[in-house]
């Protein structure tokens, strides 16, 4: 159906809690996938669907030693995991140094996931810049979301990425207190260079409990619902 991928430059501000909050209110079936080639954290966030936890070293990896002889979009679903509330997760890389033996496959695993039948797919890549290669899975993408913080140092680096880099979107990791006002500055700063610039809140007590058994704190927490009307306005995107 569609990629959305959600990245960021410096410092990778709240990527995954943001790819994970989205994943969980998404209106259409959806596959959290976690594509950041320095290392996730998936695996050691959310529990696993029945309570038990998550196995680390079923996922990006396995799915790379089966890739070798060929990837195509049906066999994503073989190396997912299903967490707490149900979503399924494609489980990341756990550190950075697998990255090296796999160079060559976020081209075809872009592919895949922009083919994946009957869902949409999140995908948090992390941190751009420090591994080129995920240009290629970029490239895939339907929606390229680019994510920051309203400060001079972060949207500083912003609009260098936003020049050398394809990006549809950008998100503002926003203060409650001064969420709109946070918001028209980065759009004002970032101008006409992509379609949209939308916020989502800065809230690390939803945060944390997106972390446990989902219910109905966190689905009334800043966190959820700003995730709620970003997903719409992603939605509409397309």
């Amino acid at each position: 159906m569609a990629l959305i991928v959600l990245a960021a430059d410096k410092g990778a501000p709240g990527v995954t809690t943001a790819a994970t909050a989205l994943a969980a209110v998404w209106p259409r079936p959806v596959l959290l996938a976690e594509c950041d080639p320095a290392g996730g954290d998936l695996a050691y966030r959310l529990p696993a669907a029945g309570g038990g936890v998550l196995n680390p070293g079923r996922g990006l990896l396995t799915l790379g030693a089966t890739a070798r002889r060929g990837l195509e979009a049906a066999q994503i679903h073989e190396h997912t995991q299903k967490v707490v509330g149900g979503l399924d997760v494609l489980v990341g890389l756990t550190h950075g140094e697998q990255a090296a033996g796999l160079t060559w496959l976020w081209g075809p695993l872009g592919r895949s996931l922009a083919a994946v039948p009957n869902a949409d797919v999140i995908a948090d890549c992390g941190r751009l810049g420090a591994h080129p290669q995920l240009g290629d899975l970029l490239a895939e993408a339907e929606q390229v979301v680019l994510l920051t913080r309203a400060t001079l140092d972060h949207v500083a680096h912003l609009r260098e990425r936003l020049q050398i880099s394809k990006a549809h979107g950008v998100v503002v990791i926003a203060d409650p207190r001064t969420y709109r006002g946070s918001i028209e500055d980065v759009r004002r700063i970032v101008g006409p260079s992509v379609q949209f610039v939308h916020g989502l809140a800065y809230d690390p007590k939803g945060a944390e409990l997106l972390r446990g058994q989902w219910g109905g704190r966190l689905d009334r927490s800043l966190l959820i619902r700003t995730a709620r009307d970003l997903a719409a306005r992603l939605v509409s995107q397309r």
